[in-house]
């Protein structure tokens, strides 16, 4: 199966779309989205990609459970660096300008070089599995198994903070300017100022785990393990919408003002089977107070 995939491309300056993948058969593959053409498989790593990030169309990273990351030119097909040094898999990252930052099941999260391939920092402190990561280029925020979410100096590797509240596993952080929001196995959202490393927030939001969150100054949406996707007004954390999907569990989603993608298993029906994963494109005015969405396409797994 497919653990890891973006795609980066698809706007007016720049229309061809590039998708990387990776996943169990332990190789990257590289497709052009326009054509369909694999362009590349990438082979090196010893067990399943487990995470992946593009830098652009040229520079993609790659996580493994072998504990090691690559750094690969997707334009050529070729392998630029091997990161040593995590002693787990590696099970997040984020990448911003020439920087990656990995989490790790070792407790760790590290701060490399993408030119040099160097470790610049190794960030210590949760007591157990990293599983989520956000980073702006100056703060990293790490969330852990230990149910803790710690903030870290970029630039020096210090801790600055640890943010407490969350009950359970932190699977799920995005980062804009002083704003953080985490999703938990709690259910819970929370959202953060960060300038004063509190919790100004909180939403019980889902009866099981968080698997998905986006926001803007505005709005938030949440997807989780009970296959409900939900839209919060973020200042007051009031629920503005429900979305009526036929998910079991949805694992990804990703929304405009009018569209959303939907990575979901679909709940069993007449027409379709209990576990499918399908992706699914909705069509809908968020703004909306009522309703179920007006249309969808449907990519199924087959």
């Amino acid at each position: 199966g497919v653990w890891a995939l973006q795609f980066k491309g698809g706007e007016k300056h720049d229309p061809e779309r590039i998708l990387v993948t990776g996943g169990c058969d332990r190789d990257v593959r590289v497709w052009n989205l326009d054509t369909g053409e694999l362009q590349h498989i990438l082979r090196g790593h010893n067990s399943t990609v487990r995470c992946l990030k593009m830098k652009d169309k040229r520079i993609a990273v790659t996580g493994s459970r072998d504990t090691t990351m690559r750094i690969w030119d997707i334009q050529r097909g070729v392998l630029l660096h091997v990161l040593l040094g995590h002693q787990a898999s590696v099970r997040c990252m984020e990448i911003h300008g020439n920087t990656v930052v990995s989490g790790s099941y070792d407790y760790t999260a590290r701060i490399w070089d993408m030119r040099t391939g160097r470790c610049l920092h190794v960030l210590a402190g949760h007591y157990t599995q990293i599983y989520a990561i956000a980073f702006d280029g100056h703060k990293v925020v790490t969330g852990s198994l230990d149910s803790n979410i710690r903030v870290w100096s970029a630039e020096t590797g210090q801790c600055l903070a640890t943010l407490h509240g969350h009950t359970s596993l932190v699977g799920q952080l995005q980062l804009s300017g002083n704003t953080l929001v985490s999703g938990g196995s709690d259910g819970c959202l929370r959202v953060w100022d960060l300038q004063h490393f509190e919790c100004i927030q909180q939403i019980s939001a889902h009866d099981n785990s968080v698997t998905c969150l986006q926001f803007d100054d505005r709005r938030m949406m949440s997807a989780g393990n009970d296959g409900r996707i939900k839209l919060w007004d973020i200042k007051q954390g009031r629920l503005i919408r429900n979305f009526t999907l036929p998910a079991k569990t949805v694992w990804k989603i990703q929304f405009t003002d009018t569209k959303a993608v939907v990575l979901m298993q679909r709940r069993r029906s007449l027409n379709s089977e209990e576990g499918k994963t399908v992706m699914e494109v909705h069509d809908f005015d968020i703004e909306e107070a009522e309703g179920d969405t007006s249309s969808a396409m449907i990519i199924d797994n087959e």
